[in-house]
């Protein structure tokens, strides 16, 4: 039978859904109409809200889109001046292209699409008004009552057809537990700075769960076979199953809700919700419970069991993907762009011909989506030259995940001319740390661009966790709009003007002094900056905090020490802004985190000529920085612990059920998986990142700990005792103590404690 979609998120749709109605089940038609009504307000935007509020022109003839949905998103973006901008659909513009026109108070923005439309704000926001909507952190406080006119109508058309954001890893290291409205957040700000291609995994457990139950399984062994929502990412990519879970038959439902309203809305701007399709993941015994059915055992991932895989060239494929994409529609409507990526990080083929597999896959894709993009991760040896020579590859889009990671790339030559993104992971785990290969963003876009025969169509945003970086953010999505090179040097100072609501020289200095340290790091073999020591598990060697992390400083550590000295200097009237609390409670951690690096050594030294005074000196040092870290980043909302463990609780109907979910938080961060992923598969503190609560309670505990048995053997002149790490960051995980859910203190007093306690630059 269906599942019903449950009332309680019914009754906050913002409008009926645009497509796929008629697949709905009659009983949920009926209650999506009655909760979706035309002309339901969206919250705060009643009569009194929208009082001031342009009206938007009338959409010339053959316009083939509603003002609506960007309308409400201008109003969330700049609830107190998006009366002063008039939105026109276009209908003979691309859909990739906006005109920026107007006088002071009055500005007219043209587009095909109305992500393009917001697009074109973002365009005056940070090219004419001079302000910032960052992710995270903004600058809006800081614009004048009357918004200044344009001195001239612009113009921009996108380069490239094809603007992709989020990486399959995104939900479960950005907030696999976030609410509607941070997701809606997250849309807005995408299409602000012109994404036109989002990945929509929330809910992509439902059409299994669904589908799967008429092919022999119950939903309680299905609810038991799915991840917590912490971990569904790996699962979806055919790495893992089971982890975190079991989930409950609500959950799934009411993921699925939130989902379907995510695609509704990216419709409704006239972006493509990326969906997941199916390529053949399948629970354990299916060939067993479906005569006729051939799967092949997929092996060990990172320590972890493998979902079994489906042979696509099989008739019970066939059957099981039709009801597969039936079951999502029924939520999720219909999209043009599916991603699938099979044989992730390894797998096994036995004895499927992958050339065939791969053509199977795509003509199910395309009997229940005709003419559907497939794309695909570019990451390690996929795409494979046999999946590739399997497929229609007209209708594929790689995206590459290694773009700006190595040098003496081709893609032409190692894809065969299949187009494809050019995309960044400048972020792994969700780690805060400040940097990215930034200049070589800049060189490869153009020169790919320029390359004869390119198949370059297009950019992916991809980083493993999204909110981190909003410099990153800001310049990597910009490529795709700027007509002529980006010049870096430029680029950062006009961001730094903007990034505080005007130009300001300490804040000019201290964004010169980040660009060329952490946002100037070449390519060859990383494409993130290295992580705190603070967050590795203790040892006097300890060279990093994840495994898979670089293991030095990527850039010369004086450029953040020297740029946290000129923000402290920056005008006190442009302190207030989200964004400049971000960047200085951000720069003072980076700073703080790299002299970990410096103290370590000296610990070990210490240690080593048995100098126990000045190992009691320098480990109090390390206690110090730790306490001082916490309490710095528990000043902002973005570093936060309890605001992670809380949006996992609330998801629970009973206590036992928040527990769970709890766990499956705590454990991303912490323990990643059982013991066997932790250590064999190294993969504990993939997710390390210096938030309060997190750094208190997990890492200043380990590192005391530690620093302890060290002392102790000092004093007994023998071998330090054995500490079983991993029994201790279980029995973290496995804790639901509370955490601060909001910033307390002041962050700029804070952050001139910071560094008044840190070494002057070039002194270390």
């Amino acid at each position: 039978m269906r599942i019903p979609l449950p009332r309680r998120g019914l009754r906050r749709l913002p409008g009926p859904r645009p497509v796929a109605l008629a697949a709905l089940p009659a009983a949920l038609l009926a209650l999506v109409c009655a909760a979706a009504a035309p002309g339901a307000a969206a919250p705060g935007a009643g009569p009194a809200a929208r009082a001031d509020v342009r009206t938007d022109a009338p959409a010339p003839r053959g316009a083939a889109f509603d003002l609506a949905p960007a309308r409400a998103s201008l109003e969330r973006l700049l609830p107190r001046h998006s009366g002063q901008f008039t939105l026109v659909a276009d209908a003979g513009a691309a859909a990739d292209t906006f005109t920026v026109s107007g006088t002071a108070g009055a500005i007219t923005v043209r587009g095909g699409t109305g992500a393009t439309l917001l697009t074109g704000v973002g365009w005056y926001l940070q090219h004419v008004a001079g302000a910032d909507i960052g992710w995270p952190g903004d600058s809006i406080g800081m614009l004048p009552a009357e918004l200044p006119a344009v001195p001239a109508p612009v113009t921009r058309s996108a380069l490239v057809p094809h603007r992709y954001a989020l990486n399959d890893t995104d939900d479960g290291y950005s907030g696999p537990y976030r609410s509607f409205e941070e997701h809606q957040r997250q849309i807005d700000l995408l299409a602000l700075h012109g994404v036109n291609e989002v990945f929509v995994q929330v809910g992509a457990e439902y059409p299994y769960y669904r589908a799967l139950q008429d092919f022999g399984y119950t939903a309680e062994e299905l609810r038991q076979w799915i991840p917590g929502p912490g971990h569904q990412s790996w699962w979806l990519l055919q790495n893992l199953s089971g982890f975190g879970g079991p989930v409950s038959d609500r959950l799934v439902r009411e993921r699925a809700e939130l989902g379907g309203r995510l695609a509704e809305q990216l419709r409704g701007l006239g972006m493509t919700p990326v969906l997941p399709g199916y390529f053949g993941t399948v629970p354990p015994e299916f060939a067993a419970r479906n005569p006729g059915a051939v799967t092949v055992a997929q092996g060990d991932w990172a320590g972890f069991d493998r979902p079994d895989w489906l042979d696509p060239a099989s008739p019970a494929f066939g059957k099981l993907a039709a009801a597969y994409y039936a079951a999502q529609r029924s939520v999720f409507g219909d999209s043009t762009m599916y991603r699938m990526s099979p044989l992730h990080e390894g797998g096994q083929t036995g004895n499927v011909d992958v050339k065939a597999a791969a053509g199977a896959i795509q003509r199910a894709l395309h009997a229940a989506h005709p003419g559907a993009l497939w794309a695909v991760l570019g990451w390690q040896d996929d795409p494979t030259a046999e999946l590739l020579a399997g497929v229609d590859t007209s209708k594929l889009l790689i995206l590459d995940g290694l773009s700006d990671r190595y040098n003496r790339l081709d893609r032409e030559t190692r894809w065969g001319g299949v187009p494809y993104a050019m995309g960044s992971i400048y972020n792994f785990g969700g780690h805060t740390t400040i940097g990215a290969n930034s200049s070589v963003w800049i060189d490869r876009f153009g020169a790919w661009r320029a390359k004869g025969g390119s198949a370059l169509a297009g950019t992916a945003y991809i980083p493993e966790a999204t909110g981190t970086n909003p410099a990153a953010f800001d310049l990597f999505t910009d490529l795709a709009w700027e007509p002529g090179p980006v010049d870096q040097r430029r680029w950062f100072a006009e961001f730094a003007a903007r990034r505080y609501g005007r130009p300001d020289a300490a804040a000019a200095a201290a964004w010169e002094e980040l660009r060329k340290g952490p946002y100037s790091t070449s390519s060859g073999l990383w494409s993130e900056s290295q992580d705190s020591l603070f967050t590795a598990r203790p040892s006097l060697s300890a060279a990093g905090a994840a495994y898979w992390s670089p293991k030095s400083m990527r850039y010369p550590a004086d450029s953040v020490r020297r740029a946290l000295d000129h923000l402290l200097r920056v005008d006190p009237a442009l302190r207030g802004s989200s964004a400049y609390r971000f960047d200085l409670v951000d720069t003072a951690r980076q700073a703080l985190a790299n002299h970990s690096r410096v103290l370590l050594p000296k610990i070990k030294a210490a240690y080593e000529a048995k100098d126990l005074a000045r190992f009691r000196e320098l480990t109090a040092q390390w206690a110090e920085a730790e306490r001082k870290l916490d309490a710095l980043i528990g000043s902002d909302p973005h570093f936060l612990l309890g605001d992670w463990l809380g949006k996992a609780r609330s998801w629970g109907a009973d206590e036992a059920e928040r527990d769970r979910y709890e766990y499956d938080a705590r454990s991303i961060l912490s323990v990643w998986g059982r013991r066997s992923t932790s250590e064999g598969g190294f993969l504990h503190d993939y997710a390390n990142r210096e938030w309060s609560g997190l750094v208190s309670e997990l890492y200043a505990g380990r590192w005391k700990l530690y620093f302890d048995s060290l002392e102790e053997a000092l004093l007994r002149q023998a071998a330090p005792r054995e500490i079983d790490w991993h029994a201790y960051e279980e029995e973290w995980a496995r804790r639901t103590t509370r955490h601060p859910a909001r910033p307390s203190g002041d962050p700029y007093e804070l952050a001139v404690g910071i560094a008044a306690a840190l070494p002057a630059a070039g002194s270390n």
